[in-house]
């Protein structure tokens, strides 16, 4: 069950990603520092979403803080917070595939719907980033995979030249699903652009699917 929530949970950010950069005039939504380097290559070529890209640092931030502040709230209360915040991003993904197929294609970035639509990916993909952080401390990362990436390597070569048998085994512990986190992100990435090119907007209605399956699959989980 652990394994398939990581698979989920990164398909879905690779799709989420690569759909949004396709919809929205090169806008990262799950790994929002990107867009320092789309943003500067808007403002050199003179083209659009400049302005979405200044915003979603600033609107990441900001969930994140409130997802960490509510987030204690719910525990105090003792509310299920987990299922919760999966509950809140299906909501902004569906807000964002409604929009994007209501409104959709977005000829200019900064449009008003282009806008809202961004920001509630960014939203979305925020909180799962302050969910694994927080609240899924056991998997690696869903969303960045440069630091996934960089420890898999490491691990790789420390097992090529030969560690202590305790950095062996801590190596191989992590191996595994760090390489599963990777490939299910970049995986996700494919299916993402395939499904805006030959679905358009109506492939942002399959990310609050999945994220509700990973809610399904999570309270499987905590049952086990």
């Amino acid at each position: 069950m652990k394994t398939l929530l990581l698979i989920l949970l990164a398909f879905n950010a690779g799709y989420v990603d690569a759909a949004g950069f396709l919809a929205l005039h090169g806008l990262f939504t799950t790994h929002v520092t990107g867009n320092f380097v789309t943003l500067g290559a808007s403002l050199a070529l003179g083209t659009t979403g400049v302005l979405a890209k200044v915003l979603a640092l600033p609107l990441f931030c900001l969930v994140i803080l409130l997802a960490r502040l509510v987030g204690i709230w719910f525990d105090r209360l003792g509310w299920p917070a987990l299922r919760i915040f999966f509950v809140a991003q299906a909501a902004f993904l569906t807000g964002a595939a409604s929009l994007a197929i209501r409104h959709g294609a977005f000829p200019n970035g900064d449009a008003p719907e282009a806008l809202a639509m961004g920001g509630l990916l960014v939203a979305a993909m925020a909180i799962q980033n302050a969910v694994h952080r927080v609240r899924l401390t056991d998997m690696p990362p869903s969303t960045v995979m440069t630091g996934t990436t960089t420890q898999v390597m490491v691990d790789l070569a420390d097992l090529m030249r030969g560690v202590s048998p305790e950095k062996r085994a801590a190596a191989k512990k992590r191996l595994g699903p760090m390489s599963i986190s990777v490939a299910a992100f970049a995986t996700g990435c494919g299916a993402g652009a395939l499904g805006f090119v030959f679905g358009h907007e109506i492939c942002f209605a399959i990310p609050p699917v999945l994220v509700l399956a990973a809610m399904g699959v999570d309270a499987l989980r905590s049952r086990a």
